[in-house]
């Protein structure tokens, strides 16, 4: 077994231990009450009467059902189910005895509680596991004292302690009660990986059958007492601020118990904080449709203070920066300018891809209630960390008298990263003296901000006399960032490669959208070394693994972001399982793999064409990003990125008129429909040892490149600028 040192103390275990047993879980218990009503079905074991804190992520009734708490934000991604899936690993109980609560807010005991970046089950795989190993080796220590045995006398397995060299047994939640005074061991061993039992295999979505019985679970549902509706009105176009409204007017009208302007101006506002509309039309009332009228009332003198922009100044912005030449240079290997003089074929493409917006499933929404001395927030946040800090700062309140709880997210994609609707709840709170759940609308919402970036990349190509590619370079330019990764492939694979960025300058609030530059960067550079593969007349495959021996066998510059082994490894993986270069007739075949978040994805699209329209028939993904803990939810984030992308890259786009978002709901602004997902995707993992990386996000960005590369088999035209089905329309 690896032997691990604990990282955390007494204090931490009691101070999680008083919060689980107060008013926190009190808060929580509408969303999955730890004691059930009657006897549970799921365990088939008696109901608990009483409850014993072992560590913070572990709590066993005296009957042996254990609660596992699961830290990190639920949006989607099944982290609720696959972190308790770890601790029960190491804590050796059946998964049947096991009841997932969420865990509160706490950054004394749990590490890194957010959900971004496809970070949640990498960054907490070590203290995931050693928290379920030391709560099993505190249990095994009880037993051992009961006896008057050595701990290495005793083993614990499926919930059950036993006697190593006699017949005595005991069960977790017989010895429970005196575990908890044992003290924390320094160091405990892990399981090897090779004696797994429960991580790899496929556990069914807690929640799942509350989500289908429409049990409360997302902020949207929850309730409190006296608590009012908030909605509100942001300025109309990035550029503009409030000035005044018809306050009295709106007052008047029914269902109307309050209306003023609030301003959520902060400090030394943080990274996930608004940095657009700060000063809003709040409306106060007791249910949404009453405001929503009242909104429609407003008249309201708006001020513009900044630049009205529009989507034609935006590519212009992006086209003259392509041009400029100002570029900040950050990779050089060799000599690009003299490669590309020198070279027989020279290709060059220009990228861009729109503004787009989130649009989670779940509108957004956040309950405040502030006192005098305290706060207390509950909604779908991926920041609770970031959220009390920055209510904090906006009533100036010590951090320690602030609670924030997280209800299960109905999609955030990275919307819910940026904190700004908890923030709005705490002012209109603190402004009415009552507790209050504000709501938006979808309007509200795509004409808010926090938009992925607009992008704009040029990539050029030289190819020797041999078709062998001796130069490579990338200039992008985004507003407000570039969305260009100096260090990733084709970094180290070719003699001569320049990667510059270029960052522009816009008011439009912009943020993370899922697989952050990935998500474009992906598509445009996977569709580039497509139709450069072409030039050279070699199958797009076997080019890129061309250039991945370079990578692995004579590596160009310092250093590079990727493993070339792994990357060159889905690759084959997805040419084996999709008998790539097989004839179908009638079926066009497109290919891309790309590296993010720690993880490597190979994708092919099978796509046919239907009364003149591209169908994708088939996709086929290959996925190495380490061990695999719930094999089924893992499956589900790769089949759901792979539709994501699809979606966006083809329909998508955000534009702007004088500052003002064009697209404010689903009648202008498309989303993918059923009937244009694929049919079938097939989804297939690198078995290997290696501990998990990201997963939420990396089936995304391949799909764009794979996506275009199949197209381009289908209709004969080369896709280079988002959306792609306005780009077929204006072209074909």
């Amino acid at each position: 077994m690896t032997r691990i040192k604990t990282s955390y103390n007494r204090r931490s275990f009691m101070k999680i231990s008083a919060a689980a047993s107060g008013g926190m879980l009190i808060g929580f218990s509408w969303l999955n009450g730890c004691v059930p009503a009657t006897p549970d079905k799921k365990t088939g074991l008696a109901v608990p009467k009483e409850w014993f804190d072992i560590n913070g992520y572990i709590k066993i009734g005296d009957t042996g059902v254990v609660t596992i708490y699961s830290p990190n934000p639920e949006i989607g991604q099944n982290v609720k189910t696959s972190m308790p899936m770890i601790v029960a690993e190491e804590l050796d109980i059946p998964w049947e005895n096991v009841i997932v609560e969420q865990a509160p807010l706490n950054t004394g005991f749990y590490q890194n509680q957010f959900a971004g970046g496809s970070l949640s089950i990498r960054l907490s795989w070590n203290a995931l596991r050693m928290a379920g190993a030391t709560g099993r080796r505190m249990l095994m220590e009880a037993a051992a004292k009961e006896w008057g045995l050595a701990v290495s006398d005793v083993d614990a397995k499926d919930g059950m302690i036993h006697e190593n060299n006699g017949e005595r047994s005991v069960s977790y939640g017989e010895i429970a009660s005196k575990a908890v005074g044992i003290e924390i061991p320094e160091e405990v061993e892990l399981k090897e990986i090779k004696d797994f039992r429960l991580i790899g295999t496929s556990k069914k979505n807690v929640d799942g059958k509350k989500i289908l019985k429409g049990e409360p679970l997302f902020g949207l549902d929850f309730k409190r007492e006296g608590m009012k509706i908030a909605m509100i009105q942001h300025p109309p176009a990035f550029g503009m601020t409030v000035k005044d409204f018809n306050v009295d007017e709106i007052k008047n009208m029914p269902g109307v118990t309050d209306a003023f302007i609030v301003d959520t101006t902060l400090p030394e506002p943080g990274m996930f904080d608004e940095k657009g509309f700060l000063q809003l039309i709040a409306i106060v009332g007791e249910s949404t449709w009453p405001l929503m009228q009242a909104k429609k009332a407003i008249k309201a003198n708006w001020e513009t203070v900044d630049a009205l922009e529009d989507s034609e100044t935006h590519t212009k912005r992006l086209e003259k920066a392509l041009e400029s030449g100002k570029a900040s240079e950050i990779r050089k290997d060799g000599n690009p300018d003299a490669a590309f003089k020198k070279a027989a074929k020279v290709i060059e493409r220009t990228y861009s891809a729109p503004f787009i917006a989130h649009n989670t499933m779940e509108p957004m929404n956040f309950f405040a209630h502030v006192t005098e001395n305290s706060a207390e927030l509950i909604g779908p946040t991926q920041t609770p960390e970031a959220m009390e800090k920055s209510v904090s700062k906006l009533l100036d309140m010590p951090i320690e008298n602030i609670t924030v709880n997280m209800t299960r997210i109905g999609g955030g994609f990275g919307r819910r990263l940026y904190v700004n609707f908890g923030v709005e709840a705490a002012a209109i709170s603190k402004r009415i003296g009552a507790p209050v759940k504000l709501i938006y609308t979808r309007e509200d919402d795509m004409s808010q901000g926090t938009y992925r970036p607009t992008y704009r990349s040029r990539y050029k190509a030289g190819l020797d006399e041999n078709n062998n590619l001796i130069a490579f370079s990338v200039k992008g330019a985004g507003l407000p960032e570039s969305p260009v990764f100096p260090k990733r492939f084709p970094a180290g694979a070719v003699e001569n490669y320049v990667a510059e960025r270029i960052h522009g300058k816009t008011n439009v609030t912009t943020g993370a959208w899922r697989a952050p530059r990935s998500n474009f960067t992906a598509g445009a550079e996977q569709s580039f070394l497509d139709e450069v593969a072409e030039l050279a007349g070699k199958d797009p495959i076997d080019f890129r693994l061309e250039l991945f021996e370079r990578a692995m066998n004579n590596p160009v510059g310092e250093e590079h972001d990727y493993e070339a082994e792994r990357y060159a490894g889905v690759l084959k993986m997805v040419k084996e399982k999709s008998n790539w270069g097989e004839e179908k007739p009638g079926v066009y075949r497109g290919v891309a793999a790309y590296f993010c978040h720690s993880s490597y994805v190979a994708e092919v699209f099978d796509m046919i064409m239907v009364n003149g329209q591209p169908k994708i028939k088939k996709v086929w993904c290959a996925v190495d990003c380490g061990i695999v803990v719930n094999r089924d939810a893992a499956k589900n984030m790769v089949e759901g990125g792979v539709i994501d992308g699809i979606g966006h890259s083809m329909y998508s786009k955000l534009t702007f008129a004088n500052g003002a978002a064009s697209e404010m709901n689903f009648d202008r602004y498309q989303l993918i429909r059923h009937s244009q997902v694929p049919e079938e995707i097939e989804v297939f993992f690198v078995e290997n040892e290696i501990a998990p990386t990201g997963l939420g996000e990396p089936g995304l960005p391949p799909a764009i490149g794979a996506l275009a590369n199949a197209m381009y088999k289908a209709t004969g035209q080369r896709y280079y600028h988002q959306p792609f089905a306005t780009e077929r329309q204006v072209i074909g």
